[in-house]
């Protein structure tokens, strides 16, 4: 972070939830960034019934969507605003059941072209504990030279 408050990539987290409210799932979802740069970043959800399964977990899919845009978020602290999602996996470790999902994502190696980020995808209960439901790991790679374009995940 720099002192004026922009990342290696040149984004700021004013930049980075304004990419993040120009996405219209993300609003659906109601996602918003907490924290951002230094290579990481971290996303937050609030749970609603709309976003559970059949057994009252939060639905696989949300979890991914949390783990890819925090992923891709993380890169472009460092890798800059324009960059697309390589791929990535999660493994699931147990039901996501709380008030808050938070996707926790940090760059694990950078080059001028790609990072390599991990994220840990947690809830929140009633209690205010923080469980572990999640890891995923992803590549995320650079559109175009450092620091041009727009934040695309």
């Amino acid at each position: 972070m720099t002192e004026d408050g922009t990342t290696a990539g040149g984004l700021s987290l004013d930049a980075a939830r304004q990419a993040l409210a120009a996405q219209p799932f993300s609003g659906l979802l109601g996602a918003r960034i907490t924290e951002f740069g230094a290579g990481g970043a971290t996303l937050e959800l609030d749970i609603r019934t709309e976003l559970e399964q059949q057994h009252g977990f939060v639905h696989g899919g949300v979890l991914s969507y949390a783990a890819d845009n925090a992923l891709t978020f993380a890169a472009g602290a460092v890798l800059g605003p324009a960059i697309v999602t390589g791929g990535f996996s999660i493994q699931y470790l147990r039901p996501a059941r709380g008030r808050v999902l938070r996707a926790r994502a940090e760059v694990v190696h950078a080059g001028r072209r790609q990072a390599v980020c991990r994220c840990d995808l947690t809830v929140t209960g009633e209690d205010g504990a923080e469980t572990l439901c999640a890891v995923a790991q992803g590549t995320v790679m650079s559109l175009n030279e450092r620091g041009r374009g727009e934040l695309t995940t």
